[in-house]
């Protein structure tokens, strides 16, 4: 599931970096930033609400 800052965000959950691994909160609808270190694409999504993974 990649995902890229500047998206609307699809689903809840925290994304991580493909690059750093960093990750970022995001609310369904939300715009997705860029990671604290300036990465743009996201590989996975956890914590999405139901699931706690």
């Amino acid at each position: 599931m990649p995902a890229h800052a500047g998206e609307k965000a699809r689903k809840t959950g925290v994304f991580h970096c493909a690059t750093c691994g960093e990750k970022v909160s995001v609310q369904v609808g939300g715009t997705i930033p860029k990671c604290p270190n300036g990465h743009t694409e996201f590989d996975s999504r956890t914590q999405e609400p139901g699931n706690r993974s």
